[in-house]
């Protein structure tokens, strides 16, 4: 199985730096909408055939990572 680091890829220069899948133009974001609006695991490679299964968990490993942080109660 390829790290995170592998499949999800920050380029100053593509897509604005926003995290894409291994340094094609498909973004993290665009995975993930489609997930979010109902589309299974086998739809989204259907329209983004040049994903594979690992891509799609490593854009929600990704989601999930970037959300985890600590809250400090005052």
């Amino acid at each position: 199985m390829a790290s995170l680091e592998e499949r999800i890829t920050i380029d100053p220069e593509q897509c604005g730096s926003r995290p894409c899948v291994r340094g094609m133009r498909i973004r993290v974001i665009d995975v993930l909408d489609l997930l979010a609006n109902g589309l299974t695991t086998e739809q989204v490679l259907g329209e983004l055939p040049d994903l594979e299964p690992e891509d799609i968990r490593a854009c929600l490993r990704f989601a999930s990572r970037r959300l985890d942080h600590p809250v400090v109660a005052a």
